[in-house]
């Protein structure tokens, strides 16, 4: 039987598979578990992961009692409290994915957002995560809305830079959650 030689770019990717792992071994994943969110991790989830600098949160519901906003600053507080139970901030922030029950169409997002921004701004101020906000037509905490995904990079929001174009004159933040009008619509 003859032997093939493994092409070169095949021994280039196993040397650095090899040459990581070592590295990867270093790195500690911490399932966190704060006070309070023992039920969580029971029922099969953990709230919080951190690998390295990176940090993952699970969803977290606006469920519970109060209205709309009361439960909206309840699910941004919670996020709050298990970043710094991983060692990091809001500012560290770098993505969030929301999911929304009550908006079904585009117009009835943007009567919504006019009620969300607003408690958002509260916790993110000028803090900008890349972030997708979803419809959906239902989620698994009783009496939830709205529920929240959290991506952060601890230390990372001491070092942000927000690099875009240059204008003439600054734009003036818009309290609506309308794209600006010279955003390209995505297909």
């Amino acid at each position: 039987m003859k032997k093939t030689p493994l092409p070169m770019h095949l021994l280039l990717v196993a040397a650095l598979f090899l040459g990581s792992s070592a590295e990867a071994g270093d790195v500690k994943r911490e399932i966190l578990v704060p006070e309070g969110w023992e039920g969580a991790y029971d029922f099969g989830y953990a709230p919080a992961i951190r690998v390295g600098d990176q940090i993952i949160l699970s969803g977290i519901p606006n469920g519970g009692s109060g209205d709309y906003e009361e439960r909206t600053r309840r699910m941004y507080q919670r996020a709050v409290e298990l970043l710094e139970a991983a060692g990091a901030s809001l500012d560290d922030v770098i993505e969030l994915t929301t999911f929304h029950t009550e908006s079904k169409t585009s117009a009835a997002f943007r009567e919504e957002f006019a009620r969300y921004m607003p408690i958002h701004r509260e916790f993110f101020g000028e803090h900008r995560p890349v972030w997708t906000a979803v419809g959906t037509s239902v989620l698994l905490s009783p009496n939830a809305t709205v529920e929240m995904r959290v991506m952060a990079i601890a230390g990372s929001g001491a070092q942000s830079e927000v690099v875009r174009p240059k204008r003439d004159q600054p734009e003036q933040p818009s309290e609506s959650a309308d794209p600006p009008k010279d955003a390209k619509e995505k297909p």
